[in-house]
C-alpha cells in the first residue's frame, strides 16, 4: 500500500540572512565590548597603581625637601654663629690693645677713674697731680698708632682730701 501524506510538509525554518548577520554582528560587538571593557579596566587599575606609587614617591620627596630645608636652616645658623665667633675674635684684640696702650702710656702722677668704650669711641676720666703730667699723658696717647682724634675735653683743678689735683676728661677713637 502506498501512503500518501496529504498534510502539508513541514518546511524547515529559514532564518533570513539579514537577521543572522545581525545576530553575528551583535555577538561580535558584544565580544569587542567585553574585550574593550576588560582592557580599559586593566588600564585603569594600572594607572591607579601608578598614581598610588607616584603619590608615595611624592610624600618621600616632600620629606626629603623638609629635611633639606632643616639642613639649610641649621647650616645657616652654623654660618651665623661662626661669623659671630670670628667677629668676637677680631674684636677681642681691641679691648686688650686699648687697655694695654692706655695703661702703658700712663705717666706717674696720673690715675684713671673711668674708661668707657663704645663703638670704637673711648672716653676717659681721671686725675693728675700736675697739669704737666696731664699734658704728658695726652701727648703719649697721641703718639700711639692705635689711637686717633685724641682730645682733652675738660681739665679743672679740684681737691681730693685737701690735696690739689687736676680732674680731666679726654676722648679718642680706637683704630681697628
Amino acid at each position: 500500500m502506498i501512503r500518501i501524506n496529504l498534510l502539508p510538509a513541514k518546511k524547515a525554518l529559514k532564518i533570513p540572512p539579514v537577521f543572522s548577520y545581525g545576530v553575528i554582528a551583535t555577538v561580535i560587538l558584544g565580544i569587542v565590548l567585553l574585550a574593550s571593557t576588560l582592557y580599559l579596566g586593566s588600564r585603569v587599575s594600572a594607572m591607579r597603581a601608578e598614581m598610588t606609587a607616584k603619590e608615595k614617591r611624592l610624600e618621600e620627596l616632600k620629606k626629603a625637601i623638609t629635611e633639606i630645608q632643616n639642613y639649610e636652616k641649621a647650616n645657616q645658623e652654623v654660618r651665623d654663629k661662626t661669623r659671630i665667633i670670628e667677629q668676637l675674635k677680631k674684636n677681642q684684640v681691641v679691648p686688650l690693645r686699648l687697655l694695654d696702650e692706655v695703661s702703658s702710656r700712663l705717666p706717674k702722677g696720673v690715675w684713671l677713674a673711668s674708661l668707657v668704650e663704645k663703638d670704637g669711641f673711648v672716653s676717659i676720666e681721671g686725675y693728675a697731680h700736675t697739669n704737666y703730667d696731664l699734658v704728658a699723658y695726652v701727648q703719649n696717647l697721641k703718639e700711639s698708632k692705635y689711637h686717633t682724634d685724641v682730645m682733652l675735653v675738660e681739665s679743672r683743678q679740684t681737691a681730693i682730701e685737701s690735696f690739689p689735683v687736676y680732674k680731666f676728661q679726654l676722648t679718642f677713637r680706637v683704630k681697628v
